[in-house]
């Protein structure tokens, strides 16, 4: 008896003639504003302490008689751009100690794997800047996978309040969780033209398209925004940077002038409760 399986399994395996689909869309990069990528030479903050990032992202370089601390290092295409700041600094690659993180975005901690990688510096962090920092960015609580950058790993795991040292330099972090679960303020003691300041690098304090009531991945987001901005207000603080420099009015591109309209860190604790406070209320209207 002739058999027709053949001819039925063809028949089945293909399938039948119909409009092509549109294609699958393209993956979106993770796109900024041009400022965030224009070099600058190296601006001195105070004797020991110079921003070396782009015109709007803090990247600071602190140099001790031991070695070096960079705190921050922007997008992932500003490792270049840092380590010839940090020669014109006078600070080799294997002359960098500690890389620090305020937290582990990609406009911020996009370049420390490579810096990492070419220097040998060590990563001190929290658990949840860690975390974020392995995973590059990806399942950010409020981005999804949108704005990842190349993994790092933490060489230390620092808890509230520690103290990072070197060369006479201590870089103490305070936990001000919020716009990430990590996010970190540090403080240190510097001199300006010989007399003592007090420097604070407070982390962002702004929660931009964030769900902020009932949010599943973060329940008491409300409430760690609330406790941070009184965290920011009690920092030792006789000058404020932050990781988008015109948060706290700095001008990186002004030159000398830079820091002609820079806040204490109580103005910008008040101005960030005060935005922040008013962006939950139209999230409550809106829920209405």
């Amino acid at each position: 008896m002739r058999s027709f399986l053949p001819a039925l399994v063809l028949a089945v395996a293909v399938p039948p003639l119909h409009a092509a689909e549109p294609p699958l869309p393209q993956l979106r990069a993770y796109t900024v504003d041009a400022s965030w990528l224009q070099p600058m030479r190296p601006l001195q903050i105070a004797d020991h302490t110079w921003q070396i990032g782009t015109e709007n992202l803090t990247a600071l370089l602190v140099q001790t008689d031991d070695g070096a601390v960079l705190i921050d290092g922007g997008m992932p295409q500003m490792a270049d751009h840092l380590l010839a700041n940090l020669q014109q600094r006078g600070v080799a690659p294997q002359q960098l100690r500690w890389i620090l993180l305020s937290h582990a975005h990609a406009d911020h901690a996009g370049a420390v794997a490579e810096l990492k990688r070419r220097t040998g510096a060590q990563i001190a962090s929290n658990a949840e800047t860690a975390v974020l920092l392995a995973r590059g960015g990806s399942n950010d609580l409020h981005f999804g996978d949108d704005i990842t950058f190349p993994p790092a790993n933490a060489d230390r795991f620092l808890m509230d309040g520690e103290v990072v040292s070197l060369g006479g330099m201590h870089f103490t972090a305070h936990f001000m969780p919020g716009h990430t679960p990590g996010s970190t303020a540090w403080t240190w003691n510097d001199t300006r033209d010989g007399r003592p300041v007090r420097i604070a690098y407070a982390d962002s304090l702004s929660a931009p398209g964030y769900r902020l009531q009932g949010n599943p991945r973060y329940p008491h987001l409300i409430e760690d925004y609330r406790r941070s901005f009184a965290t920011v207000r009690r920092l030792p603080c006789d000058v404020l940077l932050t990781p988008h420099p015109g948060a706290s009015g700095w001008d990186y591109a002004a030159g000398a002038k830079a820091s002609a309209a820079a806040m204490r860190c109580s103005a910008y604790a008040d101005s960030a409760e005060r935005s922040f406070e008013a962006q939950l209320a139209r999230e409550r209207d809106n829920a209405h």
